[in-house]
């Protein structure tokens, strides 16, 4: 396909705008490593057909490659450039914008499975089918861990000994999705429950070389896929089911539904809902409350009781 080869073009202003272009997108904490390899794919094609600036006709005949791809990669694609493109059409008007709908797409995220109390300790009695002791402490502290922190699997995945401070009782997460670090609190009981963990890997001599928090019973760092794969297993013991047909389980959801109890609990103690989003945000590890509201919107009861709140509000009562 045209435009796949890197290395072989010649260096064209558009390269450093490129450069230029991520590094300040970077800087604002995006990682850019797909976009990065795209954008460079379209300045190859660029190239290629003999154009030296960014047209709608170009970029549209460049997203629609392969041929046979799906409609909402063709849209992916598309997107990408119009972000650098207006980039580009800030320093040079003749750059032209591809409009935002000019290739259908069909919206694909999961509605989120929102996990009860009841569901949580279902998923970690479940872990006691597991093979070996390690695995069955393994899976049951790290599901209570992200149930109770809202981490993304990768970074739960992702911890070290040195990020957790079972004294200080808190935890680092390191260069996370956006590239940024943050420090989260635990409770007394997620610390003891820590410690209890900590104690029973250490008892496994292979993992003595590795410096991950989880590990397997090879003594490795946990994979993403096979996560994954035992989450699947422990919800069909447990008995969860699909919801809504879009609506199945999934271990991402444990951090919609952390979002949602912290929301919850703010309006029951009367606090200030948009203060709690904003703190909320920040320790999720959101670029801004925006993404975070996102996952507070698939929530009927949480959206109840904003409305309610709302209805206050205007009636003038507190």
């Amino acid at each position: 396909m045209a435009g796949q080869h890197y290395g072989r073009r010649v260096m064209t202003p558009l390269d450093q705008e490129l450069a230029d272009y991520l590094a300040l997108r970077r800087a604002l904490g995006y990682r850019l490593v797909r976009p990065e390899k795209l954008l460079n794919q379209f300045l190859n094609y660029l190239q290629d057909v003999g154009a030296n600036t960014v047209t709608v006709e170009a970029a549209l005949d460049w997203a629609r490659l392969p041929a046979s791809g799906d409609t909402n990669w063709w849209a992916h694609r598309l997107s990408v450039v119009r972000g650098f493109a207006t980039y580009l059409h800030a320093l040079d008007p003749a750059t032209e914008v591809p409009a935002a709908d000019l290739l259908p797409h069909r919206p694909h995220r999961a509605t989120p499975y929102l996990y009860s109390d009841d569901d949580v300790t279902a998923l970690i009695a479940a872990t006691a089918s597991l093979r070996t002791p390690l695995r069955r402490a393994t899976f049951a502290t790290l599901i209570g861990l992200l149930s109770v922190t809202g981490m993304r699997v990768s970074e739960g995945i992702a911890l070290d000994r040195g990020d957790i401070d079972l004294n200080a009782e808190h935890l680092l997460v390191r260069d996370t999705k956006f590239g940024k670090t943050r420090e989260l609190v635990l409770h007394p009981s997620a610390i003891d429950a820590l410690r209890h963990y900590l104690r029973l890997r250490d008892r496994l001599p292979s993992a003595k070389a590795t410096p991950a928090v989880f590990v397997s019973t090879a003594g490795t760092r946990l994979i993403y896929c096979n996560v994954h794969w035992t989450f699947h297993r422990l919800v069909y013991l447990a008995g969860l089911t699909p919801r809504p047909a879009p609506c199945r389980p999934r271990i991402h959801d444990l951090r919609h539904s952390f979002a949602v109890r912290s929301m919850l609990d703010a309006y029951t103690a009367g606090q200030d809902g948009q203060a709690r989003l904003t703190l909320l945000s920040t320790y999720l590890g959101h670029v801004s409350p925006a993404s975070t509201y996102w996952y507070l919107s698939a929530s009927p009861e949480l959206m109840a009781v904003a409305g309610k709140r709302l209805e206050a509000h205007l009636a003038g009562r507190p």
